[in-house]
């Protein structure tokens, strides 16, 4: 079975057809958020570490750090993003355990990332697109990191499922050639929005199957991509994450602090086997039953793992 192995300084998680599904938070991503934009070219990262907190607390297993600012005052990222993302780094690091996601697509901010990251963590990302694999995959096989393959190229992003898998076996294949092996790619077999194109639920579970079955790749994807533009969006989103790990999808993108799509993700791991006696299963019931008494979903959680750590203290 591929396993793709992340690590924080202290902590070890697996992603892998027989692992639990690996939620990735999405929050720390300025990307449409204009407040968190401002605040981080003002130098205020309180809003970073509340997302950092809250996202481990409601069960993010990884965490997504991109620092993509389009500064007022400076507006190169090539200048801007490698010190704003060693600085993030090094904050979100100090706060949590959680292996992390470096997110960009400017190389020097990924190669930044990777030098303040303690751990072995995740690189996002590498196209197909040809200066994208020659700056990537280099620095892939210098940190010896696994790395997020996106199924677009130099033509753009397919409607055509086949050319999508095709250009994540291209990726897979180029790896290779660069000593990285297979269980180090993790392909994102690009979402469409089901709004715009009916068959896009369909379209990616067909292509998850067929990375998982022809390549033997771990997967991943950006989970809200799939209700773009619908109302009631995270009814959508809760109903494609089980399909999507049903059909073989490792992990994914996703923003965990609602508890509706956690809700998905922990029941879909239950059913899947992925869930030793239903151990997380029952203590997420308690956390539901802190939402259903008042508290926020990030305050059940804390209550409902504070109240475990205190019961293991107890016994030893």
């Amino acid at each position: 079975m591929t396993r793709t192995v992340l690590e924080s300084k202290t902590r070890t998680v697996t992603i892998g057809f027989d692992e639990p599904f690996c939620v990735i938070g999405e929050r720390i991503n300025p990307t449409g958020r204009k407040k968190l934009a401002a605040e981080l070219e003002a130098g205020d990262f309180s809003t970073v570490e509340r997302d950092a907190l809250e996202q481990v607390a409601c069960g993010a297993m990884v965490l997504d750090v991109n620092a993509g600012v389009v500064y007022n005052s400076n507006p190169d990222p090539n200048q801007t993003e490698p010190p704003l993302m060693r600085r993030m780094i090094d904050l979100v690091q100090g706060l949590v355990d959680a292996p992390l996601c470096i997110d960009s697509s400017v190389p020097a901010a990924l190669e930044a990332g990777l030098a303040a990251a303690e751990g072995r963590p995740l690189l996002n990302s590498v196209t197909g697109e040809e200066e994208r694999l020659e700056r990537v995959l280099p620095l892939v096989r210098k940190y010896n990191v696994p790395v997020v393959a996106i199924s677009n190229d130099d033509t753009g992003i397919s409607e055509d499922p086949d050319i999508r898998f095709a250009v994540a076996k291209k990726i897979v294949e180029r790896a290779a050639d660069f000593g990285i092996p297979s269980c180090d790619i993790v392909v994102d077999p690009l979402v469409m929005p089901v709004g715009a194109m009916a068959s896009a639920g369909r379209q990616v579970f067909a292509l998850v199957r067929r990375l998982r079955e022809e390549l033997g790749v771990n997967t991943t994807c950006g989970a809200s991509n799939i209700s773009f533009g619908l109302p009631q969006r995270h009814g959508v989103n809760a109903a494609f994450l089980p399909m999507a790990i049903g059909a073989g999808m490792t992990s994914a993108i996703m923003n965990p602090v609602r508890p509706v799509e956690m809700e998905a993700v922990r029941a879909a791991n239950l059913l899947m086997n992925h869930d030793a006696n239903g151990g997380e299963w029952i203590r997420f019931s308690r956390v539901l039953d802190g939402v259903a008494a008042g508290a926020s979903f990030a305050e059940a959680s804390h209550a409902v793992a504070a109240a475990g750590s205190g019961r293991r203290r107890r016994r030893g």
